[in-house]
């Protein structure tokens, strides 16, 4: 079915004769705060690259993620489901694991390489690491990256060093740990070509894999999808531009990785593609905030990684696309990863397969200028895939059920309402001040998941 989806998508854009052709990259950052950006307020981390992105481009900072955490974020980014509907929702995938995105769902690489584009994805992969499952299964030429999280050891993920920040500063005291405490793979395509990768030199090696992708197709439409493996625990960075105080470790990895993302743009620049290429920068869930100087920050956003407080969901994102986005422009209204496969195939004249239900919404007259979004509703899942919450415009519920334990072996949990345009930071529970639209919220959220549940289809399992 996916053959034949993939066949009459083609054939369409075969038939729209001169469609416009854009580029596409999308730059996929791991547990990035919403507040570690220059240009997002940090000022601690200097980030010139990725702000002049932003002056020249356009900010989104009501950017959401459907998940929490790293794997469900992914599947959602590019197949533009919440994770539920594919069922890659249940937290995230170890070396251990025998699920992962099944190959029959359709991809922002398998729209796009449909249509004639060369595509290629450089960094972390955390959708399967099984041959059935890797990026060239799901519309991808090419791979090289890491296949999960660069804290996993192949094959068992044993042997791990000590964790929490004291264990970060250890690790980032000898950059040579990176041999020697860890056992995580490079893969070239579906091979193993590093074991273990070099990690310092990890974010370096993406970028140049990019730019010669990008030389090598400057004169035909390509599509990058460059998810970087960093800042994800452990930290590391080349040694040429290391900065040896642990306390500087999370900004140091930051500000390399916005050096890469300058040469890329640069490259663009170079080339004269910038006015034919769309560039998305993005992350794919809050901060890790429990590895204190070795995670990020959300900013004014409550909580991080892991929750379903804004911190753990909103995330930064610039888009830039001269003459195609408007400069130095900010969007506020509600949109996500999950919009960006429609988004894509709008900017491409090309129409989704009728047989794949999909959550994204058609975005596009927001990379063009408007203030007038079509997605009005977002759900919130847990990062074990447990249905939490809705925003529906201003107002966002959660509904957050407690935890056993020996001193409370029934607990009550929480409501939560609150109206994020007066309070971005969820510090005011108007739960009990209005009762029937917590009630209507609550409904909506219900309705929403029953779809989703009674027409989710299957990841891929190993028989």
């Amino acid at each position: 079915m996916k053959r034949i989806c993939t066949l009459i998508i083609a054939s369409l854009g075969l038939l729209a004769g001169a469609a416009d052709k854009p580029n596409f990259i999308i730059i996929f950052t791991d547990d990035q705060g919403y507040g570690d950006l220059g240009c997002f307020g940090s000022t601690k981390i200097k980030t010139p690259n990725i702000d002049r992105l932003a002056k020249e481009g356009r900010k989104f900072t009501s950017f959401m993620v459907a998940s929490p955490v790293c794997t469900p974020s992914r599947a959602a980014l590019l197949t533009g489901c919440y994770p539920k509907r594919i069922e890659m929702h249940q937290h995230v995938l170890f070396p251990s694991s025998t699920r992962g995105l099944n190959p029959t769902e359709h991809t922002i690489a398998d729209h796009l390489k449909a249509q004639g584009y060369a595509t290629a994805c450089f960094g972390k992969w955390h959708l399967g690491h099984h041959p059935e499952t890797l990026p060239q299964k799901h519309g991808f030429d090419t791979y090289f990256g890491i296949p999960y999280s660069n804290d996993m050891n192949h094959p068992d993920n044993k042997g791990k060093p000590k964790g929490g920040a004291a264990g970060m500063d250890i690790l980032w005291a000898d950059p040579g740990s990176t041999l020697t405490q860890w056992n995580t793979p490079l893969m070239e395509n579906e091979k193993i070509v590093e074991l273990p990768v070099d990690q310092r030199t990890i974010t370096r090696r993406y970028t140049e894999k990019s730019m010669d992708f990008i030389k090598a197709n400057k004169d035909q439409p390509f599509f990058l999808y460059l998810p970087h493996s960093m800042p994800h625990i452990p930290l590391y960075v080349p040694d040429d531009v290391r900065d040896a105080d642990p306390q500087n470790a999370y900004t140091n990895v930051i500000e390399h990785i916005d050096h890469e993302v300058g040469r890329i743009a640069d490259l663009l620049r170079e080339l004269k593609l910038e006015q034919n290429t769309y560039l998305i920068f993005t992350t794919d869930n809050g901060p890790w905030l429990q590895f204190k100087n070795h995670g990020g920050s959300a900013g004014p956003l409550r909580e991080g990684k892991g929750t379903t407080f804004e911190g753990g969901q909103r995330v930064p994102c610039v888009m830039w696309a001269p003459a195609r986005i408007p400069a130095d422009t900010t969007c506020d209204q509600l949109c996500g990863t999950i919009d960006l496969l429609p988004t894509i195939a709008a900017l491409t004249n090309t129409p989704l397969p009728t047989d794949k239900k999909i959550d994204g919404l058609d975005i596009s007259k927001l990379l063009a200028g408007s203030n007038e979004g079509p997605r009005k509703e977002f759900i919130y899942y847990t990062s074990q895939g447990a249905l939490e919450g809705i925003r529906v415009g201003d107002h966002k519920l959660l509904v957050k059920k407690g935890r056993k334990t020996k001193k409370t072996p029934a607990p009550t949990g929480q409501v939560l309402l609150f109206n994020l345009k007066d309070d971005l930071g969820e510090q005011k529970n108007l739960a009990e001040q209005h009762p029937e639209l917590v009630a209507k919220l609550m409904e909506r959220m219900l309705d929403y998941d029953d779809e989703i549940t009674k027409n989710a289809r299957p990841a891929w399992h190993r028989k």
